[in-house]
């Protein structure tokens, strides 16, 4: 998500013109990026984003550089199942054939980065349309295929787009399939593009600052509540989309976003805590919420809660992770963070945080 967020931004500045954009549209097999990845060539050179491990890329930028220099879209598969694997003269160690498209961007073809844009901004979700095998060669690329208004297609792609983008809205993930109506029979990737996940952290102290920059790393939308205002200071989070002082009595009484919200408490103040924990439990649809500190602390801060009238259930329980973070030695602030982080990435994408050896079945499952 990050990846894309980075994209966009960089588009929007006109320096940036001509550019060239890769997407990885296919994998069958293993491959170290999944469809959706992006590498992005702009005028000056510069590059953004990643459509493997670094393998594909010197021959991905020859081709972005031919189409930004003005050359038609190319769409290249790259097959790294061989079993000496010494394709590109490195060995890949892959296994997989990836399917990538190289488009050329100007000022006057980005109306799907508009429409992605403005649903972030609204805080909804879009899709995007990416043909990457067609016999006529100016459908290749990325098309916007879903606004808050509805789909977005010409009368031309509408029969063809439809079944595929429904499928994709439907199940709320991906989906790759061949259109037989569209003129070519193209392969075509619908790209479920969610907004950002988000994460609420109450607390501004100094370990607090490493757990939001991370964060941002990874794409979250990160605001952050303390009631102290030397501490709650956009200069300290620089990272963050908002920084609030506010006590819990002063927020407001639910999160739009609830389900894709993720809330850890650590002021390290036992009467700070005990209000942003009770506020964060009323969020019924949070899927997260982590305390900072000893699970002893934990009981006391929930035996208060439910003295003062917050009925502690089962389900509220369950949403609990305290001590918060995964069990990885984590001492440090940054380590701590790592530890919070991992949890919360695991129990978004519905997974245990077990070792990956200990998986059965596809490491990115279907």
């Amino acid at each position: 998500m990050k990846e894309l967020r980075s994209i966009l931004a960089r588009l929007r500045q006109p320096a940036a013109f001509p550019a060239a954009l890769a997407t990885l549209a296919r994998v069958r097999g293993s491959s170290y990026r999944r469809p959706g990845a992006r590498l992005l060539l702009t005028a000056d050179g510069a590059r953004t984003g990643a459509i493997s491990g670094g393998c594909l890329e010197d021959d991905v930028l020859v081709r972005a550089a031919a189409v930004a220099a003005g050359g038609a879209a190319q769409a290249v598969t790259y097959d790294t199942t061989a079993e000496n694997d010494l394709v590109w003269g490195v060995g890949l160690g892959c296994h997989g054939v990836v399917d990538v498209v190289v488009e050329r961007l100007t000022t006057d073809n980005l109306g799907w980065a508009t429409v992605v844009r403005e649903a972030f901004d609204q805080q909804r979700d879009a899709a995007l349309a990416i043909v990457f095998q067609a016999d006529m060669r100016y459908l290749l690329g990325t098309h916007a295929a879903l606004s808050g208004n509805g789909p977005l297609w010409t009368k031309e792609k509408a029969t063809a787009y439809e079944p595929g983008l429904q499928q994709a809205l439907k199940e709320k993930r991906s989906h790759c399939a061949r259109l037989e109506t569209l003129a070519g029979r193209p392969w075509v990737f619908f790209e479920y593009v969610s907004r950002p996940n988000i994460l609420i952290i109450f607390g501004a102290g100094d370990d607090a600052q490493p757990l939001c920059r991370m964060a941002a790393d990874l794409g979250f939308s990160v605001k952050v509540v303390d009631s102290r205002p030397m501490y709650a200071t956009k200069k300290r989070f620089p990272d963050a989309e908002a920084v609030f002082v506010a006590k819990a009595d002063e927020l407001s009484r639910g999160i739009p976003d609830a389900e894709r919200t993720a809330c850890v408490v650590m002021t390290h103040h036992y009467v700070h805590d005990l209000p942003y924990l009770g506020w964060a439990f009323r969020q019924a649809k949070v899927p997260y919420i982590g305390l900072l500190g000893p699970r002893q602390r934990a009981e006391k801060i929930l035996g208060d809660l439910a003295a003062g009238g917050l009925e502690i259930t089962p389900a509220m329980r369950s949403r609990l992770r305290a001590p918060v973070g995964l069990d990885v030695g984590a001492t440090t602030p940054e380590s701590v963070a790592l530890a919070v982080l991992a949890e919360i990435q695991a129990v978004l994408a519905g997974r245990d945080g077990r070792p990956l050896r200990e998986r059965e079945g596809a490491i990115h499952g279907e």
